[in-house]
Parts: structure tokens; sequence; C-alpha cells
């Protein structure tokens, strides 16, 4: 099993990065870019027979506690 978490800029924090990423865009000429946000994406890969329900609270737990930043951030974990 992988597990995936997406961690992203909570929708009212300023996202500075997505800004400047979002303005070279415009520059370069792509347009119709409304917004952009620049974020982190972990990989993780789990042992065979892994209990897949343990896995997500553990996991959930691991992203709330030290991968992400729940005052700024939010996070969305998948599990394959």
């Amino acid at each position: 099993m992988k597990a995936k978490i997406i961690i992203t800029p909570k929708k009212a924090v300023l996202d500075p990065q997505g800004k400047t990423v979002q303005s070279a865009l415009e520059h370069m000429g792509y347009t119709g870019v409304t917004g952009v946000h620049v974020g982190k994406y972990i990989e993780i890969d789990l042992a065979p027979g892994t209990d897949r329900a343990a896995a997500q609270t553990a996991l959930n737990d691991a992203a709330l506690k030290f991968l992400s930043n729940p005052i700024i951030e939010d996070y969305r974990l998948e599990i394959e």
C-alpha cells in the first residue's frame, strides 16, 4: 500500500509562492489562470499486510502533529 498526503495552504492564508507562480504564468502568456496554490506532496510506502484503518488513523495523527501546520495548512490523505 501507498499513502499520499497532499498539503496546501488554507484558502484564507496568503500564498506568496502561489502568487509568484501565477504571475510568472501570466507573463509567459498563459491566460485564464485565476489562482495558484503551492504545497507539499508526501508519499509513504506501507509494509505489506498493514491494516488500512490503523494506517489511516496513524497518518492522520502524523499529518496533524508533524507533517502539516493545521493553523495555516489543509491536508488530504489518500491510501491506495
